[in-house]
């Protein structure tokens, strides 16, 4: 292997912005923050969903809308009957 074309590792603090969970992996992500854990300092880095925030791991649903998707494209754009029905109007 080629000397010095690999990142340097370390560990470093990912911490989930929604829960505040934090967990201590090896990464080579740069970041410039910094967090004290247990007495030692680590660079931390922020995540927006993490195994603690994750709906599938939770087993939490979050409802983001409450029409579903072709009920949205239908009040939009109309039913599919009535665009076949202009489909078949043009000559």
């Amino acid at each position: 292997m080629k000397e010095g074309i690999h990142p340097a590792v370390r560990k470093v603090v990912f911490q989930d912005t929604v829960t505040g969970a934090q967990y201590i992996a090896i990464s080579s992500s740069k970041t410039e923050q910094t967090v004290t854990v247990d007495g030692q300092e680590y660079p931390l880095v922020k995540v927006d969903v993490s195994s603690a925030s994750h709906p599938f791991y939770t087993g939490n649903q979050r409802i983001l809308d409450t029409a579903g998707r072709v009920e949205k494209f239908g009040n939009r754009y109309g039913t599919a009957g009535s665009i076949s029905s202009m489909l078949k109007k043009k000559p």
